[in-house]
């Protein structure tokens, strides 16, 4: 646990495609089902103070309480998960811990001096910010805004991989409106 942020809830993987990732975490590992989203709806995505449109695919499932994400960047954006890719790497890009109160957690990390890299939102109440910790790969931290319907929806990932037996290992994402 960590004392500044809480448990980390999400370990995000950067993957160049995201089928054969999906693919191998189900068939060899045993984690699903995978929910997937070829193009997530982010809105007011900002890189480095300028705001682009990014276009990302994404899966997700869980391995117990911890969620995993899959992560393929589908267009030249700006971006920390372009700058990963190009950097050489692939794989872990980042650890995320869970709020329902992002206003008051984000002003304090601000104060203790975390830098903001590139933050958006993926539906009400579902905001997003990733801090400059890349000190080397796999050490990005984001603050994850779950206390609208992108929480609820974490919760249905979660408990559609309780006792999952490998059957329909990809999912379509369920409607954040529906939520």
């Amino acid at each position: 646990m960590s004392r500044f942020f809480g448990q980390i809830r999400q370990a995000g993987y950067v993957v160049r495609d995201i089928e054969a990732a999906m693919d191998y975490w189900s068939r060899t590992l045993g984690i699903g089902p995978w929910f997937y989203n070829e193009r997530v709806p982010i809105r007011n995505y900002s890189y480095r103070g300028e705001s682009y449109e990014v276009h990302n695919s994404v899966a997700l499932a869980n391995s117990g309480p911890l969620q995993m994400e899959l992560i393929q960047t589908r267009n030249d954006a700006p971006s920390m998960y372009r700058d990963f890719l190009q950097a050489g790497n692939t794989g872990l890009q980042h650890v995320a811990y869970w709020t329902e109160d992002y206003d008051a957690d984000l002003e304090r990390l601000l104060a203790q001096g975390f830098k903001p890299v590139m933050s958006g939102e993926v539906g009400e109440k579902g905001r997003f910010i990733y801090f400059d910790t890349e000190y080397h790969p796999g050490t990005v931290i984001e603050l994850s805004e779950v206390a609208g319907p992108k929480g609820k929806m974490f919760d249905l990932i979660r408990e559609a991989s309780v006792g999952w037996d490998g059957s329909d290992p990809v999912r379509p994402f369920p409607d954040l409106s529906k939520l």
